[in-house]
């Protein structure tokens, strides 16, 4: 399974970015989605994830972004997406998709990454 993970770039405090990742070589609804980033000098934390279960698909978020950051997916894309409002300062960081089969526990497939940057 590949992930490609894309959409960070630099945006004020306040704006809004969208992150894309896209998932290949495997069957997409297999596998839980999440989002996790890491800022410089600190531990990777996670941010979010998708899982998807026949029609319907439950989310979970960290609190720090509960509120500003919504993932869905399209399933007919294979892509999850991160839409990030009222982004802060503390936000930047570089920002990874994962993908875990759904009847495991750890994500085992890692993205490149992108970085987001978020001016005050």
């Amino acid at each position: 399974v590949q992930l490609q993970a894309s959409g960070g770039g630099l945006v004020q405090a306040g704006g809004s970015l969208r992150l894309s990742c896209v998932v290949s070589g495997g069957t997409f609804s297999n596998y839980a989605i999440a989002w996790f980033r890491q800022a410089p000098g600190k531990e990777r934390e996670f941010v979010g994830s998708i899982s998807f279960s026949g029609w319907s698909s439950a989310r979970t978020y960290a609190d720090s972004v509960k509120g500003r950051f919504t993932i869905s997916r399209d399933n007919a894309k294979n892509t999850v997406y991160l839409q990030m409002n009222s982004l802060k300062p503390e936000d930047t960081a570089v920002h990874y998709c994962a993908a875990k089969d759904n009847r495991k526990d750890t994500y085992d497939y890692w993205g490149q990454g992108t970085l987001v940057t978020v001016s005050s």
